[in-house]
């Protein structure tokens, strides 16, 4: 019987972990794939507070990692498939066996967005990607197409400009969503081609991606633009498939109150998974941190529901 089962090894769920062996509770944390979350994937981080000089998103969750394992903490890794409460006492089920803890903070984090069009799942691994840091050097002197007009989207086409000869931003409203230290950089760079109010209609290719179909959303006209690569950032959906659909919103995100609290005692959410999260890793460790000290004061008798 653990005090606490934290699911979930991104910046909420490591931070929760930190919080909570300082606390002294007998606490695992469970991560599906390796810990670190979606920051792992992002090339620099720029805006997160103590580091003067943007930081690379697998050394800030390494550090992260190593910090809470360094104080103790056991990570596991394994599938969290249902959530379950019974006389106070939680049932964690996984893909191979259960952990049962008396709280729970749930830091699943979210998932790359897909566009659903014809070709895309298809051609995943062959010239589609949701990871520029991960396969842009395989795109070395070829043309690419980012598909996003948000901070990561913006992130992103800059870093294949490293590698790519051209890339072509394809946002489906007028403006980039993107900051705008973001949205300068991006515009200031000759390899980058802004395609606003375009859609993504469908990924063609043969053996690999060869074009892109794309929509005018003001005019409906259609065209067809050659690349080698499609990179998709359009968002992220929240990982709630094993979560009580009761406490979930019309988004899929767990829904909490400012203490992290859900609508079951004990039960606590964090980070990109839950309502109203603005999805930036500095305030992903503050949700961590709050769902912690909040499951504390419910193991220590110290909760008001």
């Amino acid at each position: 019987m653990k005090d606490l089962v934290i699911i979930g090894g991104g910046p909420a769920g490591l931070t929760a972990g930190i919080y909570g062996m300082r606390a002294g509770l007998d606490l695992v944390i469970v991560e599906k794939f390796s810990p670190g979350g979606q920051v792992i994937n992002s090339y620099e981080i720029e805006n997160y507070p103590g580091f003067a000089e943007p930081v690379e998103g697998w050394k800030l969750m390494s550090d992260m990692e190593e910090q809470t394992r360094r104080l103790g903490a056991e990570i596991i890794s394994a599938e969290v498939l249902s959530i379950k409460k019974d006389a106070g006492v939680f049932t964690v089920g996984l893909a191979d066996g259960e952990i049962q803890a008396r709280s729970v903070i749930i830091a699943a984090g979210a998932f790359n967005r897909r566009l659903n069009v014809p070709g895309e799942k298809e051609y995943v691994g062959r010239g589609v990607s949701y990871c520029a840091t991960c396969d842009g050097a395989f795109f070395k002197d070829k043309v690419t197409v980012v598909a996003g007009g948000g901070d990561v989207a913006l992130e992103e086409a800059f870093f294949l400009t490293r590698f790519a000869s051209k890339v072509y931003l394809i946002h489906r409203r007028e403006h980039f969503r993107g900051a705008d230290i973001l949205q300068k950089r991006v515009l200031g760079n000759e390899k980058i081609v802004p395609v606003l109010c375009t859609n993504i209609e469908s990924v063609n290719g043969d053996t690999t991606v060869n074009s892109v179909t794309l929509k005018n959303t003001k005019t409906g006209e259609i065209n067809r633009l050659d690349t080698d690569g499609v990179f998709i950032f359009i968002g992220y959906d929240p990982n709630t498939s094993f979560v009580d659909k009761e406490l979930l919103n019309e988004q899929r995100e767990v829904i909490v109150d400012m203490n992290m609290h859900t609508g079951v005692e004990g039960l606590f959410a964090a980070g990109d998974i839950r309502s109203g999260s603005k999805r930036q890793i500095v305030m992903a460790a503050a949700d961590g941190a709050t769902a912690v000290l909040s499951a504390y004061e419910y193991l220590t008798g110290n909760y008001c529901s």
